[in-house]
């Protein structure tokens, strides 16, 4: 029952009272005037000198000591409900008390889940919004970082075919490189510079003079981690890893990632993310047909804008899907901190409407 039940029904309590407490002041009025009219008649009695006067008054007497008896009973019985009402009445108050209590402490308990559920709501609010400024701060951070990327990325292709080895078809190599880049979405942001039958000495004037962001090396290499070159008769020109490493540690002002496309290449890629953010090799021989499919989806990939990871993963895909079973022959390494996922090269035209 409610606090509002509980409350009419003292109400209504208490107008029984009051109902009671009239009746009892209306029959206490005519006990008084009962009482009166008895005093009357008895005197007249004393008074009498007849026989029947005297019966007359005795009877009178007699009528309203009748009366006085059925008021007397009367208000014996008012003061009866009276007291049931006061009983019912004290019991309603406690009961009404008892729910005010309840409906106090009921909604003292509300007032305090709504003001958790506040708390709540305003936390996750709060939660949003420095999830919002930190999205947005590393929206910004990664347009910064793009920003700065050059408009143009070079990619130093440097190709070494020595005579006294076996012959690699480098030239379709570096065509399927060129035809991805041309069907990329940023192919205006990437460009392919080749350099053929490559001498040690080539490799820095070529780098030095083209200034690239990548240094792509496509021959042979050896299972002692040479990287083979040409010397100046067209034969093999064997240069060590610690020599490679060396000259990127000399030429690696803007140079992120070198792709070593070259057979037992992955020690020298390994060893080179000392100087560069990045570097892809070979861990053991690779196909010519591989090199060439892998090589030119990771430059479309690059082409588009894509992180040096998703290209690196896109190419190995393209290997699985043409049946070439070489996917997992290339290895990426990155510097230590870098990850290969935050890694990209080529700078999207429209970066800067996005600033």
């Amino acid at each position: 029952m409610s606090s509002d039940q509980y409350r009419r029904k003292v109400q209504q309590h208490r107008k029984e009272i009051g109902k009671l407490q009239q009746d009892k002041a209306r029959e206490a009025k005519k006990i008084a005037e009962n009482n009166r009219k008895i005093n009357s008649a008895s005197q007249a009695v004393s008074r009498a000198t007849s026989p029947s006067t005297l019966n007359s008054k005795l009877r009178e007497v007699e009528r309203h000591q009748d009366e006085l008896a059925r008021t007397e009973k009367k208000i014996a019985d008012i003061e009866n409900k009276m007291a049931g009402e006061h009983k019912k009445l004290c019991d309603a108050e406690k009961s009404l008390a008892r729910e005010e209590m309840r409906e106090q402490q009921e909604r003292e308990r509300n007032q305090q889940r709504a003001a958790k559920d506040h708390e709540r709501r305003m936390a996750g609010i709060a939660g949003k919004l420095a999830s919002h400024d930190v999205l947005h701060h590393e929206a910004k951070t990664a347009i910064d970082k793009l920003i700065l990327l050059p408009k143009i990325v070079t990619v130093l292709f440097l190709a070494a075919n020595p005579m006294d080895q076996q012959q690699l078809r480098l030239d379709e190599e570096v065509r399927a490189m060129t035809d991805m880049i041309r069907k990329a979405k940023h192919r205006d942001a990437v460009e392919l510079t080749s350099c053929w039958a490559v001498r040690p000495g080539d490799v820095l004037q070529a780098i030095n003079e083209h200034k690239p962001a990548i240094v792509h090396f496509s021959g042979h290499g050896t299972d002692h981690d040479h990287i083979v070159f040409q010397d100046d008769d067209g034969n093999a020109k064997l240069v060590t890893k610690d020599a490679i490493v060396q000259m990127m540690n000399a030429c690696s002002d803007g140079i992120r990632l070198a792709f070593f496309n070259t057979c037992y290449s992955r020690n020298q890629a390994e060893a080179v993310v000392e100087h560069v953010e990045a570097a892809i090799g070979m861990k053991t021989s690779i196909g010519d047909v591989a090199a060439r499919v892998f090589a030119s989806q990771f430059y479309s990939a690059i082409g588009f804008g894509l992180s040096l990871n998703k290209a690196f993963e896109q190419a190995r895909a393209l290997l699985m899907m043409e049946g070439i079973p070489e996917e997992d022959t290339p290895e990426l390494f990155t510097s230590a901190g870098l990850d290969p996922n935050e890694i990209v090269i080529v700078r999207p035209p429209e970066i800067e409407d996005a600033a």
